[in-house]
């Protein structure tokens, strides 16, 4: 079998929080949710003392009657409260109960969750049909428009800088690893790159760009084969496009609450123009700006699910209007297949408008889970863990899938194991492999995880499943 060199990865969830908040951590890691942009916390209202009625029972309190919504609800969908006239002198808020403390969307961690186990499959498989039921990188951009919108309620440049700080260092731990390897193995980058090497070698730094690699490296047969380098910095364009979204974020949010569906539509448009062949922009901007345009419909459409727009539509229209998106992008998907077939990587306006659809649906029937329900509680300690180790587990996996890949050929070497059974390790070969992948993401996040924790200003962590808050 050989491991699928495939020229597109999908990425993850991008470091937003504990895990994929809708909100923030705050200094000492407790959770604090921002409300939509324009619309502040409202303040805990005073309680006039003469409205106060008068205990009917020893210990008895007045209702709550604070301003914070119900937990049950989000943010966006809470009418603001009426506030009774403060009382001079008295602190506001005296006398009533704390607020709920709100919860997480564990909706949209069990969707990053999946994300991140279909590009693990997509990369050991490489079954195309996959890009089709479930276009994990379309969910994954709306997921962080979603969180990006909520976020920019506070000044725009503390949010990029809050974003950049907890992007970077996951990388860098990677690049300290994965680069000198590459010069290990003989690449002689200013030989191939010329000067403009030193200026790319900055990507790997700040990745506003495509980071440069060695087309072949390694050894046929070896431990790290031909194609190693290629596999190992393809997740990369992932951290670029984040990267171009989150510095555009605050243009792209004022010019969408002035024409929301001309900004909805625009990158659409765009798509069509320059991933078509209509329009040919050359190099690595011309593939970060064809990235931008297919993913970026999806990253607004996350601005529109924070400010409340899906909500707005009638369902039926939402739903009927997605269903014709997606299949236009069928249509065009069927008539423009690759040598891969049905992979949506490699067809971008049938990727751009396939990802829009599915995750209009998505969004406009989002439950708000605080808890997962049902047989779904059974997978909570890894649906935390996955989310707090998104960008870990996603910069990994390529490399630590051609590691299993190899582990399982081992077996062929072990005396009477590989002569025993060496019919039977051919035969599941990509099921071993599937197996031996998910102990090793387990050593990767226990090796590099915890840079999360550090970039996130949060006190590292082994292995954060939410064990010990349960606990607690």
């Amino acid at each position: 079998m050989t491991y699928p060199n495939q020229p597109r990865q999908d990425g993850p969830y991008p470091p937003d929080g504990e895990y994929g908040h809708t909100g923030e951590t705050g200094r000492h890691g407790e959770y604090v949710q921002y409300p939509p942009a324009g619309r502040p916390f409202a303040a805990e209202p005073a309680v006039p003392a003469q409205t106060v009625p008068a205990p009917t029972a020893p210990g008895a309190r007045p209702a709550h009657t604070g301003a914070f919504p119900d937990p049950t609800r989000t943010a966006r969908h809470a009418a603001p409260p009426t506030a009774p006239s403060p009382v001079p002198g008295r602190a506001a808020g005296a006398g009533a109960a704390p607020a709920a403390k709100p919860g997480r969307d564990r909706y949209l961690d069990v969707l990053r969750a999946v994300a991140l186990v279909r590009v693990v499959f997509f990369h050991l498989f490489g079954w195309a049909w996959l890009t089709v039921l479930f276009p994990s990188m379309g969910v994954m951009f709306a997921l962080a428009g979603s969180l990006m919108a909520r976020s920019l309620a506070r000044p725009a440049g503390s949010v990029i800088r809050s974003r950049l700080r907890r992007l970077l260092p996951p990388m860098w731990a990677f690049s300290l690893v994965v680069v000198p390897v590459m010069f290990a193995l003989s690449w002689k980058p200013v030989r191939e790159e010329g000067v403009w090497w030193f200026i790319k070698i900055a990507y790997y730094i700040f990745p506003v760009g495509t980071p440069p690699y060695p087309e072949e490296s390694g050894s046929t047969g070896g431990w790290l084969e031909l194609t190693w380098a290629d596999q190992a910095a393809g997740p990369l364009w992932y951290l670029r496009a984040y990267l171009w979204f989150v510095l555009a974020s605050p243009l792209l949010l004022k010019a969408f609450r002035r024409l929301p569906w001309v900004t909805l539509l625009a990158p659409i448009g765009l798509t069509a123009v320059i991933g078509t062949g209509l329009v040919t922009v050359p190099g690595t901007f011309g593939e970060g700006l064809i990235d931008f345009a297919v993913f970026g419909s999806c990253w607004i459409l996350g601005f529109a699910h924070n400010d409340g727009l899906l909500k707005e539509i009638p369902r039926y229209l939402a739903v009927s209007s997605a269903a014709i998106v997606m299949g236009f992008g069928l249509w065009w998907a069927s008539g423009h297949l690759t040598e891969e077939g049905w992979n949506l990587d490699e067809i971008p306006l049938a990727q751009a408008t396939w990802s829009l659809g599915f995750c209009a649906i998505l969004l406009v029937y989002a439950p708000s889970w605080q808890k997962l329900p049902g047989r779904l509680a059974g997978w909570d300690s890894l649906v935390t863990l996955a989310n707090n180790r998104a960008v870990t587990i996603y910069l990994w996996h390529n490399m630590l899938l051609m590691a299993a890949v190899q582990l399982v050929d081992e077996l062929w070497s072990v005396p009477w194991f590989g002569d025993t059974f060496g019919t039977y390790i051919e035969q599941s070969y990509e099921v071993l492999v599937l197996i031996v992948i998910w102990p090793l993401i387990g050593l990767a996040i226990l090796a590099f995880g915890w840079v999360e924790d550090v970039a996130a200003k949060r006190r590292p962590r082994l292995w954060p499943n939410g064990a010990d808050k349960r606990r607690a």
